[in-house]
C-alpha cells in the first residue's frame, strides 16, 4: 500500500487533527486516511452499478427479461482496432 509524508504542515493545522482524531477515538494517521478517503470519494457520489439498476426498476424490468436479455447478448470478444 502507498504511503504519503505531508511535510510543512502548520501546528495549528496538526493540533486540529489530534483532536479530531481524539473524538473519533482513532490515530492521527486513521483520521488523515478517513479524510482523504471522505474527500476523494465522496458518500453522494453516484454508481453506475446502481444507477442501472434503479432505472431497471424504474422501466419494471424482471429476473426473467434480464435473463432474456443476458441470453442473447454477444459473448465474442471486441475485435481489436487497428490504426493502421
Amino acid at each position: 500500500m502507498p504511503s504519503v509524508t505531508i511535510r510543512n504542515l502548520p501546528d495549528e493545522v496538526h493540533r486540529a487533527i489530534r483532536a479530531r482524531a481524539a473524538r473519533h477515538g482513532r490515530s492521527i494517521e486513521a483520521e488523515l486516511r478517513a479524510i482523504l478517503e471522505a474527500a476523494v470519494r465522496p458518500q453522494n457520489r453516484v454508481k453506475l452499478r446502481s444507477m442501472l439498476a434503479a432505472a431497471g426498476r424504474e422501466v419494471g424490468l424482471t429476473e426473467e427479461d434480464f435473463a432474456l436479455l443476458e441470453s442473447v447478448r454477444e459473448q465474442t470478444p471486441a475485435r481489436a482496432a487497428s490504426f493502421e
